[in-house]
């Protein structure tokens, strides 16, 4: 690892698929509208930073940190995050894209997704207790052998959460998503 260490510093309008990203710890840094698209950004550690209007498309995040790291209005399409560095992970995503992104096997509670797309995203044997689902789209989304007890999905959509093969002690539901846990059993529900 190396020892770059930028602190309190606002990057805007950077691509990095031009400029390459130097390795390091960011701590309360915020970055505005760059391009990290299909650059490896591995070995990184982001700690209390915001990541706003940016695209991290296919991005290798190979043992990258992201301690309490919010991402807004960001593109994130096909994410390995099942291969970040897991010491001290905290994420929170609002009104950002995530499809066929990876969360398997990881350890995310409390993760607020708000206003996401998280269509085909893997949550195969995640732990996403507590989880917050606000208003997102879980289209295609798989969850098998999940814990998602306590997690919040009442404004949530378009999921296929099959309850005999997922965790769902105290789980929250709205009677208007409920079809989401009954849709394997081939119910009609009018």
């Amino acid at each position: 690892m190396t020892d770059n260490y930028f602190d309190s510093e606002e990057y805007s309008k950077i691509d990095f698929t031009k400029t390459k990203i130097k390795k390091g710890e960011y701590d309360n840094c915020t970055f505005l509208n760059c391009n990290f698209e299909g650059i490896h950004a591995s070995n990184i550690q982001f700690v209390e930073c915001e990541f706003i209007d940016c695209n991290f498309s296919n991005t290798i995040i190979k043992d990258t940190a992201f301690k309490d790291v919010d991402f807004i209005n960001c593109k994130m399409i096909g994410l390995k995050f099942n291969e970040v560095n897991l010491f001290l992970l905290q994420m929170s995503f609002k009104d950002c894209q995530l499809n066929f992104s990876s969360f398997y096997q990881l350890k995310i509670p409390k993760t607020t997704f708000t206003n996401c797309n998280l269509q085909e995203v893997d949550f195969t044997e995640t732990i996403a207790t507590s989880c917050f689902f606000d208003n997102t789209d879980l289209k295609g989304a798989i969850f098998e052998d999940t814990n998602l007890e306590n997690s919040d999905f009442k404004t949530a959509f378009n999921f296929n959460i099959n309850p005999e093969k997922n965790h769902l002690k105290q789980a929250k539901f709205s009677r208007e998503n409920l079809y989401g846990l009954l849709s394997d059993y081939k119910i009609i529900i009018e």
